[in-house]
């Protein structure tokens, strides 16, 4: 039985209850079904102070519901809360949620794909179109009290990460900023830096999952714990967790079993299913297929589960192989409602375009329950998947890795087929924060008691790295921010130059440089003062010892220099003398365990090699084959002759001669004794030293010798300390340029980036001239080289379906690079004007290279790729979906994704080209207008079927 509570204690209980009852947050938790979770509650509480809040948590763990609050709270306040996500889909599905809560007259959506009620008092947008309307100055910005950024550890991403910075550091002061991320280990590091650039900001960290997370391997039928006792399901806990010792077992076993040469001879031509009934005939572990370990998961009750395999053909290929093993998961029931859902959703989609699709093939999949998800999906097909696995109507989503970047679609399991993926340059191991986000879409809170994590066994395999993958829970977050051509116009537009570069340099990209110069710059403090010790100890009576240590250094080094470039001549001597060497020469070898007579029995150069030629592709030179009088047959090198080589003699290899005959060797080492043993060598008589007779060494000599340091009786002490002093001077010079190199490094590109602008008349210091504002408009990769193209007139004259063509080289990115065969092209005046773009870009990429802005840092403009331009001029051209998708070879989803993209360009275009309603219709030209207008109209050709299809709006 509880003690019953003191007067006082009553009394402040009811205080605290009160309080509670009058907060915002009382009536927000009545809303949900379940309570808050502590961290939830201290965010929220946080945020109601008046508060920033940074919410760390793991996936799955509830932690939008911070900035559901924030959005609560605004309508509250009667105040705008705009809700940003990294991608569409996410928007889409947290619009739809809001929705849900709040109804459509309070809230809206902003994709750049679709705008729905963009004035409600909560917007839903994807990060980018923020960031676009705080350079505009939008008037949406008008009471905005909140704003939310989800994922926004994605400001490690090296391709859009910098849109995250840009936005936090541009919000005015007004706007309290909730920011939610996925557990990083340096959470406390970005919380300094919002709390620098955005004033007070609480940050909260939990590190325990709401749903506990077992660790599995699926080896042949059997699946094992990972860990032996789980005492740790997805929290921190202290006690050490032990791998399976069956699984080590299974390892050293697998590492001991040995492999006939016949059967690596084989190798690929084995059947796999051959393989694999030889594997499981011998009791031998393997790697379960894909309807094996569905149908395992199925038995156990562990469905609904997701599959990430990172590969999109082999996503494909294992829906195909769960259907041909006559795998059904759904009842026909099931089955009935899912046909129902998927024509419904699909009914605007033209007949003829599904065909195309491969839409009935994809439905019987989803009627069996089982699915793919990838990027080269249709945005509909995913959208489907994505509701029916939620419904519970889709059992196993076999998906790439972008399923992991924050769609809602959590499952009681996850797969791991391989751990290693490709990372755009290698196959490399996945990381332990990518193990944590994957394997964080097991277990759904209020649905499951526990989820599973199953990584299948293949040959190989390290329990223990697995286990340190698992183990490890959490990342750091690295900024990518980078200045941008558009950026720096409309920072200089808002600031001027000055203010800019001050905005610039309070990025957390140069708050992480400047956190990593402290540790640098104590040790040149400590370096500083070993180095006036040494300058005590070397200092003379006599005159400057420091100046007498220089001449001496300088000195050495010449001789050294001296001394290199006269072994470099010996040895290409050396080199050149043995390329003159024939079989039968009779030579003497001066040094080495081989020194004395020697017969050539091979000259050892390469075939096709002319005499005399030193271009030699290979480190060694020649490597000729010999016979010695103590009957050894060796390959020697240039390194065994120190000088130049010549035959002293010759004779005759008789043909019978076998070098692995001791008695052939025998007879042919007496023969050459016989015949050149009284021979005595050419003593070879080494060149006068070219240091002799170099003047800068007889200088330095000199004023060595009439140095007044050069008589002091101390003066190799002295020089001992010099010594000292130079090699400590030297490291604390490299340590300053480490320094120098991380510090104001972003106010450094942004200088250059600047000094090209205002070269190309688009920036005069702190004013944005016409081009400047045209520039302003325009957001992307390529925005200078767009920029130039209007201002050049490049697209003038075009149609609108050749424009897109154009346009398309701006945004387009082949996910693989193949320059064996150029890419089809529209002919005519489209193939000239992207000809023209592609010279436009070569005179940007020299003056980048003048003004050292390095595209390998993610500055600068890459090269326009032309591999999308026909699919866009077919597109454009009203050609059939059939046609375009074959001529180009693309995946659906690819070819819409790219098509918005084009399209969302267009539409800069139109606002910014010479004579639309921009503000830089100042430099409009009849031809300017007609590229704005076309541009319009090339919008309207693309947004047709199934690129004009959207599930919102």
């Amino acid at each position: 039985m509880t003690e019953e509570l003191s007067p006082a204690e009553r009394y402040a209980a009811a205080r605290i209850r009160a309080a509670e009852e009058a907060s915002a947050l009382a009536p927000f938790r009545e809303m949900y079904e379940f309570d808050l979770d502590p961290y939830q509650v201290e965010a929220c509480k946080a945020l109601e102070a008046g508060k920033g809040v940074l919410v760390a948590a793991p996936t799955g763990s509830g932690k939008t519901i911070v900035g559901e609050f924030a959005v609560h709270l605004a309508l509250r306040q009667g105040r705008k809360c705009f809700y940003t996500t990294p991608i569409k889909a996410l928007s889409n599905q947290k619009y739809a949620d809001l929705v849900k809560r709040y109804g459509a007259s309070k809230v809206g959506l902003l994709t750049g794909d679709n705008s729905v009620n963009s004035e409600a008092p909560v917007v839903v947008m994807t990060t980018e179109v923020l960031r676009n309307m705080l350079y505009a100055g939008s008037q949406s910005l008008l009471g905005l009290g909140y704003v939310v950024m989800d994922e926004v550890h994605y400001l490690s991403d090296r391709f859009r990460g910098a849109v995250w910075e840009e936005v936090i550091i541009h919000l005015p002061e007004s706007v309290t900023l909730v920011s939610l991320s996925a557990t990083v280990s340096n959470a406390e590091e970005f919380g300094d830096w919002l709390d620098t650039v955005r004033g007070d900001t609480e940050v909260i960290v939990s590190e325990e999952r709401p749903v506990p997370l077992w660790q599995h391997v699926m080896a042949g039928r059997r699946v094992y714990d990972l860990f032996e006792e789980e005492s740790d399901h997805g929290g921190r806990g202290s006690a050490r967790r032990e791998v399976n010792p069956d699984l080590l077992r299974m390892a050293r076993e697998e590492n001991t079993r040995t492999y006939s040469p016949k059967d690596r001879r084989r190798g690929k031509m084995v059947r796999e299913a051959d393989r694999e009934r030889e594997r499981r005939s011998r009791g031998r572990i393997w790697t379960p297929s894909r309807p094996e370990v569905i149908a395992r998961l199925d038995g156990d009750n562990l469905l609904p589960a997701i599959n990430f395999i990172f590969s999109r053909a082999g996503c494909e290929a294992a829906v195909q192989q769960c259907l041909y093993a006559g795998l059904r998961l759904n009842d026909d029931t099931a089955r009935l409602k899912v046909r129902e859902i998927v024509e419904e959703r699909t009914a605007s989609i033209p007949a003829e375009d599904l065909h195309v699709l491969g839409y009935y093939e994809w439905l019987e999949g989803l009627e069996r329950g089982i699915a793919a998800h990838h990027a080269g999906m249709l945005p509909t097909f995913k959208e489907v998947v994505e509701e029916l696995f939620v419904r519970g109507l889709v059992k196993a989503v076999f998906a790439t890795e972008t399923l992991a970047l924050g769609i809602n679609m959590p499952a009681r399991t996850v797969i791991l087929e391989k751990l290693v993926k490709w990372n755009g340059e290698q196959h490399a191991d996945i990381t332990p924060g990518e193990y944590t986000q994957l394997t964080g879409r097991a277990g759904r809170r209020g649905i499951d008691v526990e989820g599973h994590a199953v990584v299948l066994w293949q040959r190989g395999m390290d329990p223990v790295g697995l286990a340190g993958l698992a183990g490890t829970r959490t990342y750091p977050l690295r900024s990518s921010f980078k200045p941008s051509y558009n950026m720096a116009v409309n920072l200089v537009q808002q600031f001027g130059r000055h203010r800019s570069r001050e905005l610039l340099e309070t990025s957390f990209a140069q708050f992480q440089a400047d956190r990593s110069v402290v540790g640098i710059s104590r040790q040149v403090q400590r370096n500083e003062e070993g180095l006036a010790g040494y300058r005590e100890g070397m200092t003379c009576h006599l005159g400057d010892f420091e100046e007498y240590a220089r001449l001496r250094r300088d000195l050495k080094d010449r001789e050294t220099d001296l001394a290199k470039q006269g072994a470099a001549q010996r040895r290409a001597q050396a080199a050149s003398s043995l390329e003159r060497l024939k079989p039968g020469d009779v030579i003497h070898v001066p040094t080495g365990k081989f020194a004395g007579l020697a017969l050539v029995l091979d000259p050892g150069v390469p075939a096709g090699r002319v005499n005399g030629h030193r271009g030699y592709e290979y480190a060694e030179g020649p490597r000729p084959l010999v016979l010695t009088v103590e009957r050894q047959v060796k390959r020697l090198a240039v390194i065994d002759f120190p000088v130049p080589v010549e035959a002293v003699d010759r004779m005759r290899i008789p043909k019978t001669f076998n070098a692995r005959s001791p008695q052939s060797r025998r007879d042919l080492a007496t023969a050459l004794r016989n015949k050149a043993g009284h021979l005595v060598p050419e003593r070879h008589r080494p060149g006068r030293a070219a240091a002799a007779d170099d003047r800068e060494i007889a200088r330095l000599r000199a004023e060595l010798r009439a140095h007044p340091c050069h008589g002091c009786d101390e003066r190799e002490d002295h020089a001992r300390w010099a010594e000292r002093f130079h090699r400590l001077k030297r490291d604390t010079q490299q340590l300053e340029r480490r320094i120098e190199g991380r510090t104001n490094t972003i106010a450094r590109t942004f200088d250059r980036i600047h000094a090209l602008l205002t070269e190309l008349d688009y920036l005069r210091e702190d004013e944005v001239t016409v081009h400047g504002k045209r520039l302003a408009r325009l957001y992307g990769e390529l925005d200078l080289l767009a920029s130039e193209c209007l201002r050049e007139g490049v697209w003038e004259g075009l149609s609108p379906a050749e424009l897109a063509a154009c346009v398309s080289a701006l945004v387009f990115e082949a996910r693989q690079s193949d320059d064996a065969t150029p890419p089809k092209v529209p002919n005519g005046p489209a193939k000239a004007a992207l000809g023209e773009m592609v010279r436009i870009w070569g005179r940007l990429d020299a003056l980048e290279e003048e003004h050292r802005i390095n595209q390998a840092e993610g500055v600068g403009q890459r090269e326009p790729d032309l591999g999308f331009a026909w699919a866009a001029y077919q597109w454009a051209s009203d050609k059939s979906l059939d046609e375009v998708l074959r001529e180009a070879e693309m995946p659906a989803g690819d070819f819409v994704r790219w098509c918005k993209q084009v399209i969302d360009v267009l539409g800069q275009i139109a606002a910014a080209a010479p004579g639309s309603s921009a503000p830089a219709s100042s430099a409009s030209s009849a031809g300017g207008s007609t590229v704005a207008r076309n541009a319009r109209k090339a919008v309207d050709a693309l947004l047709r079927g199934v690129v004009a299809y959207s599930s919102v709006g």
